[in-house]
């Protein structure tokens, strides 16, 4: 399909489609928050980053806007979804504040509210939610962060003192990374292996005062301080140990399983395994905020980039007396374009992915603690592998923003030096990428087998099938739209344009298939093949499976993008929506078009077209770059980049040469040729 643009499109119109269901919330935040003293600080000591983030999240606290996703009984909203639309927010200002934040009334908050019953509501939430009892969330060990059901902490019931003895064995076993700990934290939501009755119930959570009112340890009670981090310095990460420290048996957050007075264990999940899983699908809110978070964070810097390359010029054209800006290089465009692709793409599936946590989580508290298990374990494996992607993409397209700002971009007053820095470690934390992508595999291939059947023994290698998870992974919403669109496609792909909606969506469609099917062929014979080790049966697919999860992935988000389309009701926001879809479409086929070569997807004369369809596509957008990080509408103060403002002021000044060159060359005697201004191309 052909895309006709208009020569200018309003981005309020685009705002109001990436805005989406939280419209409400984002604009309260660009309201209330949009003030300087939520950017970042350049030069500050650790210390000092630390003294100024806790005092903004103490001023936070004063808004109101931290309660969205708390009860209403303890005045809150009850509105999770809400609650992650404000995060991301935060994180267009001072990183460190929004992780701060997430650690206070994300985990630490959201722990107690979503693992303990109503005494441990009443008794600690309002002072969590006013932050007058700052906490840390202590479930990673220095020896164990992505294996959580492997923790080696202990917390043992002892009936005759109605007391658990936590207590950390090893080093290992320490709790480590701890945000909050370092610094502020005056109690823990502590995950340890429980112990009663001489039996092992696995990982459960309890609330531990670390700190007394003055804020020194509590008896039995090591803190550490995990010193300076390559980024979020304001971010007192510590270090926790706990030699025999007593713990009443009423701090057990025990929503999922409860220890009578005689040391007995009862549960309403009985399976172990299933119980761990449920309690900790509970939590998936902090892991949809991470990337969320990481969203921000990338639109940021893109629209740092290309208000650079807008006034930033660069080398004369032959005939030409003024420089050409960046953004006029078609390898600028190169850089920019399909980033900015993506990141529209990523929003609108991160936007459908905090609407399903929503409204599952809604279900859960209306139906009396009813879980629908396919629903959760659906959703934990979208956000995993949203998680994923939105960091990876942060990862790559910061340091790509940096490179695009050349020398500028490498210096602290322009921003991008520590979106870099605090961002990295966004890949590794609320789990590690490459894990998560394996949890997304394992529920395809659980899938898959639920679907057609036996895997043909692999199933029955124990080693695999604790892995696996139990789901099964659909189409998003759009499901309807996009099967419309993929039957319309007609039988000969080399007939078909590039640009047809319905034949990019089935190429994204084989791909997955066609790798799935592939590494279920591999697990096959390594289950048939005797003597090997049921390690090695899934290890030596490894890479085959991590791949089955990045193509799923990626067929989500163009879903998602389809849908998201349909919400737009300007005909010209919709049509640089489209637009921009294509290029998110086409530049990722362009990517793989070395694997849809060899598996017969695009013939060379295909694979070469593609290539000067994306290169058209770039030219077709490159008047509305600015438009679209419009569209972010983050405001002026959380920016914080020097830049803008001087490169702004130098642009104003030369247009202002250009106008009075041209008003001198207009007063000319006839013949005289004025000297002609630059004009991108497409304007």
């Amino acid at each position: 399909m052909t895309s006709t643009l208009p020569r200018t499109v309003d981005p309020a119109r685009l705002q109001e489609v990436l805005d989406g269901r939280w419209a409400h919330v984002r604009r309260d935040a660009r309201e209330q928050l949009g003030d300087r003293k939520y950017a970042p600080v350049y030069g500050e000591s650790m210390e000092e980053a630390r003294e100024r983030i806790t005092r903004l999240a103490g001023e936070l606290a004063a808004t109101g806007r931290v309660g969205l996703g708390f009860p209403k009984e303890y005045g809150g909203e009850a509105d999770a979804g809400g609650s992650v639309t404000s995060i991301e927010m935060l994180a267009y200002g001072d990183l460190s504040l929004m992780v701060k934040a997430g650690v206070q009334w994300g985990l630490f908050g959201g722990a107690v509210q979503l693992l303990g019953t109503r005494r441990h509501h009443d008794a600690y939430l309002p002072d969590i939610m006013s932050f007058a009892l700052p906490g840390c969330f202590a479930m990673t060990e220095t020896g164990h962060g992505s294996d959580v059901q492997q923790l080696r902490t202990t917390c043992t019931y002892d009936p005759a003192t109605q007391t658990f003895d936590l207590h950390t064995p090893h080093e290992a076993a320490r709790k480590d990374y701890i945000g909050n700990a370092a610094k502020d934290g005056r109690m823990a939501v502590v995950f340890a292996q429980l112990v009663t009755r001489g039996e092992k119930q696995g990982v459960h959570a309890w609330l531990v005062p670390i700190r007394d009112e003055d804020g020194n340890p509590m008896p039995g009670v090591t803190i550490g301080d995990d010193g300076p981090k390559a980024g979020l310095l304001g971010v007192d990460n510590g270090r926790l140990s706990f030699d025999h420290v007593r713990v009443p048996r009423d701090m057990l957050l025990d929503r999922y399983g409860q220890v009578a007075e005689d040391g007995t264990y009862t549960s309403s999940i009985e399976n172990e395994t299933r119980r761990f899983f449920t309690m900790l699908g509970t939590l998936v809110r902090g892991r949809v905020s991470v990337g969320g978070s990481a969203g921000s964070a990338t639109k940021l810097a893109l629209d740092i980039a290309v208000r650079y390359g807008e006034v930033r010029r660069q080398f004369a054209a032959p005939g030409r007396d003024r420089e050409i800006v960046l953004n006029d290089y078609l390898v600028h465009q190169r850089k920019l374009l399909p980033a900015l692709a993506t990141s529209y793409a990523l929003s609108f599936a991160q936007e459908e992915l905090v609407g399903t946590m929503h409204d599952v989580q809604t279900a859960v508290h209306e139906n009396g603690e009813a879980i629908d298990e396919a629903a959760q374990r659906e959703l934990e494996s979208r956000a995993a592998g949203l998680k994923a992607a939105n960091t990876w993409h942060a990862t790559r397209t910061i340091q790509m923003c940096r490179e695009a700002c050349g020398g500028a971009g490498y210096l602290a007053e322009n921003r991008l030096p520590q979106l870099k820095a605090d961002t990295d470690v966004f890949t590794t934390f609320e789990g590690d990428n490459t894990v998560l992508l394996q949890l997304v595999a394992k529920g395809l291939l659980t899938g898959y087998r639920d679907a057609f059947g036996s895997l043909d023994g692999w199933g029955r290698v124990a080693f695999v099938a604790d892995m696996v998870r139990e789901t099964v992974l659909e189409r998003t919403a759009a499901r309807g739209l996009i099967a419309r669109l993929v039957d319309a496609v007609p039988g000969r792909d080399d007939d078909v344009p590039l640009r047809d909606r319905g034949w990019q969506l089935k190429v994204f469609e084989f791909r997955e298939k066609h790798t799935l099917e592939g590494a279920i062929r591999r697990l096959r014979r390594n289950a048939a093949t005797d003597g090997m080790e049921p390690f090695e049966v899934f290890n030596s697919v490894q890479d085959h499976v991590l791949r089955t999860a990045q193509v799923h992935i990626d067929r989500v988000v163009l879903e998602a993008f389809v849908a998201g389309i349909e919400r737009a009701t300007d005909p010209g926001a919709r049509a640089l929506l489209d637009t921009l879809c294509d290029l998110y479409a086409l530049s990722t086929i362009e990517a793989d078009k070395g694997w849809l070569l060899e598996h017969g997807q695009l013939t060379p004369a295909r694979s070469k077209a593609l290539t000067g369809t994306v290169n058209a596509l770039l030219r077709e957008l490159r008047p509305h770059l600015v438009t679209l990080v419009d569209g972010f509408a983050i405001p002026q103060e959380w920016k914080a980049a020097a830049v803008l403002e001087e490169e702004a002021a130098r642009q104003e000044a030369m247009n202002l040469e250009d106008q009075r060159v041209t008003a001198e060359a207009g007063s000319a005697a006839p013949g005289d040729t004025a000297t002609s201004v630059d004009v991108p191309p497409g304007q």
